[in-house]
């Protein structure tokens, strides 16, 4: 099965054989790109895996870019020869939504919702650090009660280049210390570790409106691992919990026969 997780900022493609993740790549998002152009691309990862197109049986999409979803379904139905199941509103999760419009859930947030409670139990907290971070909870039930949605990392640091006449842009990093001599060390230190603070401090606030103190805490998506050993809080990193919790859903959702 090709699992693909179509991110603002990232792609995410996986290989499973059976249960088995064998092969995961990243690639940049470009709106621009077509059909023809991501085959491209997939297939110089399959070369490099030494796999076979052919032997793709079944895709599974999660995408939070709709003109994206249109460009790789299209791409399914020309190359693979079948039609991509697209992780939508109202599929079954395994998971009841404690949400005001469950149909308002990101899919992105449910894929990854539904690996974790399937790999680490609840409760849980799963945070995916992508172009937004989201913070997204599970009760002890395992019941998805509500989470949080905040800037990413990248696009504070665009913000204070941005909307200010005079400080640069520069690269996201961990600084090793906060107190600053120059002003590009001193915005690094701000946006890193003015990050890493709400991280932590938005991660107790849950837990205790969770009652749940003890929620263990995932960290998924692109910065992750550079975020996660500045965040005590952070117990569990899992870059490919949206490849599996794809997984997990196409099996929910389709026919034995048809898996």
């Amino acid at each position: 099965m090709l699992a693909i997780k179509i991110g603002n900022t990232n792609i995410g493609f996986g290989l499973f054989e059976g249960d088995s993740l064998l092969h995961s790549w990243r690639a940049e998002t470009r709106l621009e790109k077509t059909a023809d152009e991501y085959l491209t691309l997939l297939d110089d990862f399959f070369a490099e895996s030494d796999f076979a197109r052919a032997s793709v049986a079944r895709v599974a999409l999660v995408s939070v870019v709709p003109v994206l979803t249109g460009t790789f379904r299209e791409m399914c139905r020309r190359y693979f020869g079948r039609e991509p199941f697209i992780v939508s509103a109202g599929i079954t999760s395994g998971i009841n939504l404690h949400y005001q419009d469950p149909r308002a859930l990101g899919a992105d947030r449910l894929v990854a919702l539904v690996a974790a409670k399937a790999r680490y139990g609840a409760p849980a907290l799963v945070v995916d650090f992508g172009t937004a971070t989201t913070f997204n909870a599970l009760d002890a039930q395992g019941n998805f009660v509500g989470g949080a949605i905040a800037p990413g990392l990248s696009i504070q640091a665009d913000a204070l280049h941005q909307f200010t006449a005079k400080l640069p842009r520069v690269e996201i990093s961990a600084p090793v210390r906060a107190l600053a001599t120059n002003t590009r060390d001193a915005l690094r230190a701000g946006i890193f570790y003015g990050y890493v603070g709400s991280i932590d401090y938005l991660v107790a606030r849950l837990r205790a409106e969770m009652n749940a103190p003890t929620a263990r805490v995932i960290a998924t998506g692109g910065l992750a691992a550079l975020v996660a050993p500045a965040c005590p809080c952070i117990e569990i990193v899992d870059a490919e919990l949206a490849l599996v919790g794809l997984r997990l859903l196409y099996e929910m959702n389709t026919p034995l026969h048809l898996q």
